[in-house]
C-alpha cells in the first residue's frame, strides 16, 4: 500500500499556496502521496472562534510570505482582491479531484490567485485558469453548483474540525498533525520515520 499524508488547504491562504509548491518534492523524497483536502477556512474560523487577523498581522504576513517565496524560489504576490470567497474555486478542485485531477486544479487556481493576482471568486477566472491547465474549466465550474460537490466541501471541513485542525495548511502523517508552511520539514521527517 502506498504511503500517504493529508494536506488540508484553502486557496485563499498564502501559506497554503507556499506549502503546495513543496508537495511534489515531499512526495518524491518520501514516496508518499498527498491526499488533497480543500476546506473553507472561513467555516473553520467560525467553528473555532478565530476571527479575521488584525492589520498588524496582515502586514507581517505580507513580509513573511515574501521571505518564504524567496526561500522556495517561487513567485508570489498579495492579490488586490484579498481576501476573497474561495468556495466556488474549492468546489472546482473537488470536482476535478473526482476525475483524478485535483492536484492540477489546485495548482492552477493557486497560480491564478497568488502568482497572477486574479480574483478566483469569479467563475470566468476559475474557468480560464482551469482551461490553461488543460482541464475542462466550463464543466468543472458547472459542477460547483452540484449538491454532491457542495457536500464534499462541507464534509472535508467537518473532517478537519473533527481532527483538530484550526488553521491551514495542516498536514497529517497518520494521526500526527503539522500546522503551517514552516512545519513541512517535520511532516517530511515523520513520513521518513514511519516509512
Amino acid at each position: 500500500m502506498t504511503k500517504s499524508f493529508d494536506f488540508f488547504y484553502d486557496l485563499g491562504s498564502p501559506y497554503s499556496y507556499l506549502a503546495s509548491t513543496q508537495l511534489a518534492g515531499i512526495e518524491q523524497r518520501t514516496g508518499a502521496k498527498a491526499r488533497l483536502l480543500p476546506i473553507t477556512l472561513g467555516g473553520l474560523r467560525k467553528a473555532t472562534g478565530h476571527h479575521i487577523p488584525p492589520p498588524q498581522q496582515l502586514k507581517y504576513m505580507s513580509e513573511d510570505t515574501a521571505r518564504w517565496a524567496q526561500e522556495y524560489g517561487v513567485k508570489m504576490q498579495i492579490p488586490k482582491a484579498f481576501p476573497v470567497s474561495t468556495i466556488r474555486a474549492l468546489r472546482a478542485c473537488i470536482a476535478a479531484d473526482l476525475k483524478g485531477k485535483g492536484a492540477d486544479a489546485m495548482h492552477a487556481l493557486f497560480h491564478a490567485y497568488w502568482r497572477e493576482g486574479e480574483d478566483i471568486s469569479d467563475a470566468t477566472v476559475i474557468e480560464r485558469a482551469l482551461k490553461k491547465a488543460a482541464l475542462d474549466g466550463k464543466a468543472l465550474v458547472a459542477r460547483t453548483e452540484d449538491q454532491e460537490i457542495k457536500d464534499y466541501l462541507r464534509k472535508n471541513t467537518d473532517l478537519a474540525l473533527a481532527r483538530g485542525v484550526f488553521g491551514v495548511p495542516t498536514l497529517f502523517v497518520g494521526e500526527r498533525s503539522f500546522w503551517g508552511n514552516d512545519r513541512l520539514q517535520f511532516a517530511e521527517a515523520e513520513l521518513r520515520r514511519q516509512g
